[in-house]
């Protein structure tokens, strides 16, 4: 009973997977940075925010003449 304590202890002391876990979160964690770069790059890249821009700006001018004046004068 007394050696099995003493194999636990060791077991838990021991300390040789744990840069493996580390880079593997380090690993995961940059991988999703990178994976959440290119998808805004991808809608970047095909003008959905200017699109959307372009469309809500053509509604606000289309729809109030305050818009039409301040457009004239900036």
């Amino acid at each position: 009973m007394g050696r099995d304590i003493q194999w636990d202890k060791r077991l838990v002391a021991d300390e040789r997977g744990q840069s493996s876990v580390e880079y593997a979160i380090v690993f995961s964690a940059l991988l999703c940075v990178l994976v959440g770069v290119g998808a805004l790059m991808g809608v970047l890249d095909g003008g959905v925010f200017v699109h959307h821009a372009v469309t809500s700006a053509s509604h606000c001018l289309r729809s109030s003449i305050a818009g039409v004046t301040d457009m004239l004068c900036f």
